[in-house]
Protein backbone atom coordinates (compact mmCIF):
# COMPACT_ATOMS: atom_id res chain seq x y z
CA UNK A 1 0.00 0.00 0.00
CA UNK A 2 1.02 3.61 -0.47
CA UNK A 3 0.31 6.37 2.02
CA UNK A 4 0.07 9.98 0.87
CA UNK A 5 2.24 11.74 3.43
CA UNK A 6 1.05 15.16 2.27
CA UNK A 7 -2.18 14.54 4.20
CA UNK A 8 -0.41 13.75 7.47
CA UNK A 9 -0.55 16.54 10.06
CA UNK A 10 1.50 14.87 12.81
CA UNK A 11 3.67 11.85 13.52
CA UNK A 12 3.90 9.25 16.27
CA UNK A 13 7.27 7.52 16.55
CA UNK A 14 8.49 4.41 18.23
CA UNK A 15 11.89 5.00 19.80
CA UNK A 16 14.19 2.00 20.22
CA UNK A 17 14.81 0.41 16.83
CA UNK A 18 13.14 3.26 14.99
CA UNK A 19 14.85 6.46 16.13
CA UNK A 20 17.83 4.89 17.89
CA UNK A 21 19.32 1.49 18.75
CA UNK A 22 20.75 1.32 22.25
CA UNK A 23 23.49 3.99 22.26
CA UNK A 24 23.28 5.35 18.72
CA UNK A 25 20.68 7.30 16.74
CA UNK A 26 19.53 5.70 13.49
CA UNK A 27 21.55 7.39 10.70
CA UNK A 28 19.56 10.35 9.43
CA UNK A 29 17.04 10.29 12.30
CA UNK A 30 18.11 13.62 13.76
CA UNK A 31 17.89 15.32 10.36
CA UNK A 32 14.48 13.76 9.65
CA UNK A 33 13.02 14.96 12.95
CA UNK A 34 14.40 18.44 12.33
CA UNK A 35 12.82 18.52 8.87
CA UNK A 36 9.42 17.52 10.22
CA UNK A 37 9.68 20.08 13.01
CA UNK A 38 10.62 22.80 10.49
CA UNK A 39 7.34 22.05 8.72
CA UNK A 40 5.46 22.70 11.97
CA UNK A 41 4.27 19.11 12.38
CA UNK A 42 3.59 17.97 15.97
CA UNK A 43 5.51 14.87 17.07
CA UNK A 44 5.05 12.30 19.83
CA UNK A 45 7.52 9.63 20.86
CA UNK A 46 5.64 6.50 21.93
CA UNK A 47 7.57 3.75 23.66
CA UNK A 48 6.92 0.58 25.63
CA UNK A 49 10.26 1.00 27.41
CA UNK A 50 9.93 0.15 31.12
CA UNK A 51 13.59 -0.03 32.14
CA UNK A 52 13.92 3.74 32.63
CA UNK A 53 11.93 6.35 34.49
CA UNK A 54 10.41 9.16 32.45
CA UNK A 55 13.17 11.54 33.52
CA UNK A 56 15.94 9.05 32.73
CA UNK A 57 14.43 8.24 29.33
CA UNK A 58 14.27 11.89 28.35
CA UNK A 59 17.85 12.43 29.53
CA UNK A 60 18.95 9.57 27.27
CA UNK A 61 17.24 11.19 24.27
CA UNK A 62 18.98 14.47 24.99
CA UNK A 63 22.36 12.73 25.33
CA UNK A 64 21.79 11.07 21.94
CA UNK A 65 21.32 14.53 20.44
CA UNK A 66 17.74 13.87 19.35
CA UNK A 67 15.72 17.10 18.84
CA UNK A 68 12.85 16.07 21.09
CA UNK A 69 11.09 18.13 23.77
CA UNK A 70 10.16 16.52 27.06
CA UNK A 71 6.44 17.12 26.47
CA UNK A 72 6.70 15.19 23.19
CA UNK A 73 7.68 11.95 24.93
CA UNK A 74 4.71 9.67 25.71
CA UNK A 75 6.08 6.50 27.33
CA UNK A 76 3.94 3.63 28.56
CA UNK A 77 4.82 4.65 32.13
CA UNK A 78 2.86 7.88 31.66
CA UNK A 79 -0.17 5.90 30.44
CA UNK A 80 0.13 3.50 33.38
CA UNK A 81 0.17 6.38 35.87
CA UNK A 82 -3.06 7.71 34.34
CA UNK A 83 -4.64 4.24 34.43
CA UNK A 84 -3.83 3.66 38.11
CA UNK A 85 -5.10 7.13 39.06
CA UNK A 86 -8.42 6.36 37.39
CA UNK A 87 -8.64 3.23 39.57
CA UNK A 88 -8.31 5.41 42.67
CA UNK A 89 -4.70 4.67 43.66
CA UNK A 90 -4.91 0.90 44.30
CA UNK A 91 -2.42 -1.05 46.39
CA UNK A 92 0.35 -2.13 44.05
CA UNK A 93 3.10 -4.71 43.88
CA UNK A 94 5.66 -3.22 41.48
CA UNK A 95 7.53 -5.62 39.26
CA UNK A 96 9.96 -2.95 38.10
CA UNK A 97 13.59 -2.05 38.60
CA UNK A 98 14.42 0.81 40.97
CA UNK A 99 14.58 3.66 38.44
CA UNK A 100 11.15 3.31 36.77
CA UNK A 101 9.61 2.38 40.12
CA UNK A 102 10.23 6.00 41.20
CA UNK A 103 7.46 7.10 38.83
CA UNK A 104 4.91 5.12 40.87
CA UNK A 105 5.87 6.40 44.32
CA UNK A 106 2.43 8.04 44.70
CA UNK A 107 0.67 4.67 44.79
CA UNK A 108 0.50 2.60 48.01
CA UNK A 109 2.89 -0.35 47.92
CA UNK A 110 1.72 -3.77 49.05
CA UNK A 111 3.87 -6.83 48.37
CA UNK A 112 1.69 -9.20 50.44
CA UNK A 113 -1.92 -8.57 49.41
CA UNK A 114 -1.88 -6.15 46.46
CA UNK A 115 -4.84 -5.23 44.31
CA UNK A 116 -2.60 -4.71 41.28
CA UNK A 117 0.61 -6.35 40.12
CA UNK A 118 2.27 -3.85 37.80
CA UNK A 119 4.53 -5.83 35.48
CA UNK A 120 7.41 -4.26 33.62
CA UNK A 121 10.80 -5.45 32.46
CA UNK A 122 13.02 -6.81 35.23
CA UNK A 123 15.52 -8.48 32.91
CA UNK A 124 17.77 -11.04 34.59
CA UNK A 125 15.52 -11.19 37.66
CA UNK A 126 12.91 -13.25 35.82
CA UNK A 127 13.15 -16.79 37.18
CA UNK A 128 10.94 -19.63 38.40
CA UNK A 129 10.77 -18.21 41.94
CA UNK A 130 9.52 -14.83 40.69
CA UNK A 131 6.91 -16.43 38.41
CA UNK A 132 5.69 -18.56 41.33
CA UNK A 133 5.41 -15.47 43.53
CA UNK A 134 3.27 -13.64 40.97
CA UNK A 135 1.17 -16.77 40.46
CA UNK A 136 0.43 -16.90 44.19
CA UNK A 137 -0.56 -13.24 44.33
CA UNK A 138 -2.86 -13.57 41.32
CA UNK A 139 -4.51 -16.69 42.71
CA UNK A 140 -5.08 -14.70 45.91
CA UNK A 141 -7.06 -12.07 43.98
CA UNK A 142 -4.54 -9.60 42.54
CA UNK A 143 -4.99 -8.34 38.98
CA UNK A 144 -2.12 -8.33 36.49
CA UNK A 145 -1.46 -5.01 34.74
CA UNK A 146 1.27 -5.36 32.13
CA UNK A 147 3.02 -2.23 30.94
CA UNK A 148 3.39 -4.09 27.66
CA UNK A 149 3.41 -7.61 26.26
CA UNK A 150 6.34 -7.32 23.88
CA UNK A 151 7.75 -10.39 22.15
CA UNK A 152 11.31 -9.20 21.51
CA UNK A 153 13.42 -6.12 20.83
CA UNK A 154 16.59 -5.28 18.94
CA UNK A 155 19.95 -5.05 20.70
CA UNK A 156 23.47 -4.62 19.36
CA UNK A 157 23.89 -8.40 19.53
CA UNK A 158 20.54 -9.30 17.91
CA UNK A 159 16.95 -9.92 18.97
CA UNK A 160 16.30 -10.22 22.71
CA UNK A 161 13.31 -12.03 24.26
CA UNK A 162 10.91 -9.61 25.94
CA UNK A 163 8.54 -9.93 28.91
CA UNK A 164 5.56 -11.02 26.82
CA UNK A 165 6.55 -14.67 27.16
CA UNK A 166 6.31 -14.48 30.96
CA UNK A 167 2.99 -12.64 30.90
CA UNK A 168 1.52 -15.15 28.43
CA UNK A 169 2.70 -17.98 30.70
CA UNK A 170 1.15 -16.38 33.78
CA UNK A 171 -2.13 -15.89 31.92
CA UNK A 172 -2.07 -19.57 30.98
CA UNK A 173 -1.48 -20.92 34.48
CA UNK A 174 -3.84 -18.49 36.28
CA UNK A 175 -6.60 -18.47 33.62
CA UNK A 176 -6.64 -14.68 34.03
CA UNK A 177 -5.98 -12.09 31.35
CA UNK A 178 -3.57 -9.24 32.06
CA UNK A 179 -4.60 -5.68 31.27
CA UNK A 180 -2.03 -4.41 28.75
CA UNK A 181 -1.34 -0.68 28.96
CA UNK A 182 1.11 0.02 26.15
CA UNK A 183 1.25 -0.64 22.44
CA UNK A 184 -0.60 -2.25 20.69
CA UNK A 185 -3.63 -1.48 22.90
CA UNK A 186 -6.19 0.93 21.42
CA UNK A 187 -6.45 2.77 24.72
CA UNK A 188 -2.76 3.70 24.58
CA UNK A 189 -3.04 5.10 21.07
CA UNK A 190 -6.17 7.04 22.05
CA UNK A 191 -4.30 8.65 24.94
CA UNK A 192 -1.55 9.74 22.54
CA UNK A 193 -4.12 11.09 20.06
CA UNK A 194 -5.75 13.09 22.86
CA UNK A 195 -2.33 14.45 23.80
CA UNK A 196 -1.35 15.47 20.27
CA UNK A 197 -4.83 16.86 19.54
CA UNK A 198 -5.39 15.21 16.15
CA UNK A 199 -7.77 12.65 14.65
CA UNK A 200 -6.53 9.13 13.80
CA UNK A 201 -6.44 9.73 10.03
CA UNK A 202 -4.44 12.93 10.53
CA UNK A 203 -1.39 11.21 12.04
CA UNK A 204 0.91 8.35 11.08
CA UNK A 205 2.66 5.87 13.35
CA UNK A 206 6.28 5.08 12.46
CA UNK A 207 7.86 1.96 13.94
CA UNK A 208 9.90 -1.20 13.49
CA UNK A 209 7.40 -3.58 15.13
CA UNK A 210 4.76 -4.96 12.76
CA UNK A 211 2.40 -5.85 15.64
CA UNK A 212 2.93 -3.27 18.39
CA UNK A 213 3.49 -0.28 16.11
CA UNK A 214 1.81 -0.95 12.77
CA UNK A 215 -1.11 -3.23 13.63
CA UNK A 216 -1.72 -1.46 16.92
CA UNK A 217 -1.95 1.88 15.14
CA UNK A 218 -4.13 0.52 12.35
CA UNK A 219 -6.55 -1.02 14.87
CA UNK A 220 -6.92 2.49 16.31
CA UNK A 221 -7.58 3.95 12.84
CA UNK A 222 -4.05 5.35 12.45
CA UNK A 223 -1.96 4.66 9.32
CA UNK A 224 1.08 2.54 10.13
CA UNK A 225 4.51 3.08 8.56
CA UNK A 226 7.00 0.23 8.94
CA UNK A 227 10.75 0.94 8.93
CA UNK A 228 13.31 -1.68 7.92
CA UNK A 229 15.51 -1.00 10.95
CA UNK A 230 15.63 -2.33 14.51
CA UNK A 231 13.64 -5.55 14.97
CA UNK A 232 12.34 -5.55 11.39
CA UNK A 233 12.65 -8.97 9.78
CA UNK A 234 11.05 -9.57 6.36
CA UNK A 235 10.00 -13.13 7.17
CA UNK A 236 8.33 -12.05 10.43
CA UNK A 237 6.37 -9.35 8.63
CA UNK A 238 5.21 -11.84 6.00
CA UNK A 239 4.08 -14.31 8.68
CA UNK A 240 2.17 -11.62 10.55
CA UNK A 241 -0.38 -11.10 7.79
CA UNK A 242 -0.32 -7.35 8.54
CA UNK A 243 -0.15 -4.95 5.61
CA UNK A 244 1.58 -1.65 6.50
CA UNK A 245 0.28 1.52 4.89
CA UNK A 246 3.84 2.33 3.89
CA UNK A 247 7.23 0.61 4.17
CA UNK A 248 10.44 2.66 4.16
CA UNK A 249 14.08 1.78 4.69
CA UNK A 250 14.44 4.01 7.75
CA UNK A 251 13.07 7.06 9.50
CA UNK A 252 15.59 9.08 7.48
CA UNK A 253 13.35 8.61 4.44
CA UNK A 254 10.53 10.69 5.95
CA UNK A 255 9.93 14.29 4.85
Amino acid sequence: MTLDLSNIKGYLFDLDGTVYIEKDPIPGAIEALNRLRARGLPLRMTTNTTTRSRATLYRKLVELGLPIREDEVYPVIRAAQDYLRRLGSPRCHLLLTDDPAKDFAEFPKDDVNPEIILIGDVGKYWDYKLVQQIFNLVMNGAEMVALHKGRYWQTESGLQVDTGCFIAGLEFVTSKTATVIGKPSKSFFQLVLDDIGLQPHEVAMVGDDIINDVKGAQDAGIPGILVRTGKYRKEMVERSGVMPDLVIDSVADLA
